[in-house]
């Protein structure tokens, strides 16, 4: 069904946006961390007044008004990313009895070679991975 599809494929790209917030959030925390060895390093080259500016107004600053990056985070997935996948969920059980990427398995079905060891249509090793490809 076309209309999952599409859905699948926005909240796949929510979830690329989640990372990338993630991202945002880890490499802010680098900084301001990164900031004390600053400060330490300004006030041993003699410039304790850049040391204290640094220190005072970007060290544990806001990133914006009220928030650090973990309560963006936090705001993003309860707002809006928990209530987008539990909605496409919700939608795949019920419209799809649970079955996911229903557009890609067609498409490898139409793809496939049969009959190939390399384009079967579902796994058929156990859970401890992929089987070993036959020598020649």
């Amino acid at each position: 069904m076309q209309a999952l599809g599409s859905l699948s494929k926005a909240l796949e790209t929510t979830e690329r946006a989640r990372g990338h917030l993630y991202s945002f959030h880890q490499l802010t925390g680098t900084a301001d961390l990164e900031l004390d060895r600053a400060v330490e390093l300004l006030r041993m080259a003699g410039h304790g007044v850049w040391a204290e500016r640094v220190q005072a107004e970007i060290v544990g600053r806001n990133v914006i008004p009220g928030h650090w990056t973990f309560q963006i985070v936090e705001a993003y997935d309860q707002t809006y990313y928990q209530a987008f996948k539990a909605l496409e969920r919700e939608a795949v059980a019920r419209l799809a009895e649970g079955r996911d990427h229903l557009y890609e398995a067609e498409m490898k079905e139409a793809r496939r070679t049969p009959n190939h060891p390399d384009h079967t249509a579902r796994p058929d090793w156990p859970d401890t991975g992929p089987p070993s490809r036959p020598s020649d």
